[in-house]
């Protein structure tokens, strides 16, 4: 199952994948919708390449992990910079990526303690299949610490 990653006998782990690519391309088209409606102009010089390709499954999470907290990142300097020049339409546009990255980040982190438990790089062919089988149809959103109460832990 390590080899390739994404093959016919990890579907589940595939479809969540592709689902959060397709994600990730909505969250962009977001910005540039909202530059354009400002009035901005648009301009993308260059997209980094994807990187190495992941070794093994965990691998592969711990690599999705790194890109989000990297996202997270760069979305927290835009969110300064638009406190530093009170732009108030931009830093409340971006509180939506703020919770989403939140979500993005514990969802994937939920994922790699799955692995975890799995054994993680040592992880059997029935844990991973386990895994891949649950990966099928997970929701794409987590629930967050702040959205949970005493009656609905």
């Amino acid at each position: 199952m390590q080899a390739g990653l994404i093959h016919r006998d990890t579907t589940g782990i595939a479809n969540f994948l592709f689902r959060h690519a397709n994600e990730e391309r909505n969250h962009m088209m977001k910005f540039l919708e909202y530059i354009l409606e400002r009035g901005a102009n648009v301009k993308i010089d260059a997209i980094p390449g994807p990187g190495e390709v992941p070794v093994s499954v965990m691998d592969c999470f711990e690599k999705t992990f790194k890109q989000e907290v990297g996202n997270t990142k760069s979305i927290y300097k835009i969110v300064k910079q638009s406190f530093d020049e009170s732009d108030c339409a931009t830093w409340n546009f971006l509180q939506w990526f703020v919770k989403e990255q939140t979500e993005e980040e514990t969802l994937i982190m939920n994922i790699l303690d799955k692995l975890k438990i799995a054994g993680g790089e040592k992880a059997t062919g029935e844990s991973l299949y386990s895994i891949d089988r649950d990966l099928k149809s997970i929701p794409d959103e987590t629930e967050l610490a702040q959205e949970k109460t005493v009656e609905a832990p």
